[in-house]
C-alpha cells in the first residue's frame, strides 16, 4: 500500500483567500498605470540633461551665520543615552529622543509635562516614559545587559532632568 507524504488537501481559491480572484476590487497590473517618475522619464527627450529630484541645501540668508558645529554639539552639559539591541533614549539639551526598531520620535523640553522612569524588582528592563501635556505618554523599555546598570542610568537621567527640565513652567500655566 503506497502513502502519500504531505497534505492531501488542494489550496483553497476564492476572495476570502486572493482578493483578486473579485475582478475589479484591485488594480490591472499592467504597464499602461505608470508612476509619475515613470512618465517624467518618459517626458525628459534624450538629448537634455536630466534634472536632480533632490532639493539643492539653502544658502544662508545675508543676516544669517551658518550652524556650527559647537550648536550641534551642544552645551557641556549632562547627557544620559541608554541603548540595546532594538531600543534607544537620549536626553540631552535638545531634549529626549526615543527610537524602537525603525519608529523615532523627539520631544523638547517643553514638549514634555513628566518624564517617568521604573525600576523593576526583578528582570533587566528599564522602563522610561514621557508624559506630555495633552496626557499621552510614551513609555520605552531597555534592556540592561546587568540589574546595577539600572541606577547608574536613572541617576544620570536624575541629573540631565535637573539641568534641563522645568517643571515650573506647567505650573505657571496652570495659575
Amino acid at each position: 500500500m503506497e502513502q502519500r507524504i504531505g497534505s492531501s488537501s488542494q489550496p483553497l481559491t476564492g476572495a476570502g483567500f486572493d482578493p483578486a480572484f473579485i475582478p475589479g476590487l484591485t488594480p490591472p497590473a499592467s504597464g499602461e498605470d505608470a508612476g509619475p517618475k515613470q512618465a517624467a522619464d518618459a517626458a525628459a527627450e534624450p538629448g537634455e540633461p536630466e534634472e536632480s529630484e533632490e532639493p539643492e541645501p539653502a544658502a544662508p540668508e545675508a543676516g544669517e551665520e551658518p550652524a556650527s558645529s559647537e550648536e550641534e554639539a551642544g552645551p557641556d552639559g549632562p547627557v544620559f543615552e541608554a541603548s540595546d539591541f532594538r531600543a534607544r533614549i537620549v536626553a540631552d539639551h535638545r531634549g529626549v529622543r526615543m527610537r524602537l526598531d525603525d519608529q523615532e520620535c523627539e520631544f523638547r523640553w517643553d514638549e514634555i509635562a513628566a518624564v517617568e522612569t521604573e525600576l523593576p524588582r526583578f528582570g533587566k528592563l528599564f522602563t522610561v516614559t514621557v508624559h506630555t501635556p495633552d496626557r499621552r505618554w510614551y513609555p520605552i523599555e531597555i534592556l540592561a545587559g546587568s540589574r546595577s546598570l539600572h541606577k547608574e542610568w536613572d541617576a544620570q537621567l536624575d541629573q540631565v532632568l535637573d539641568a534641563y527640565f522645568d517643571d515650573t513652567a506647567g505650573e505657571q500655566q496652570e495659575d
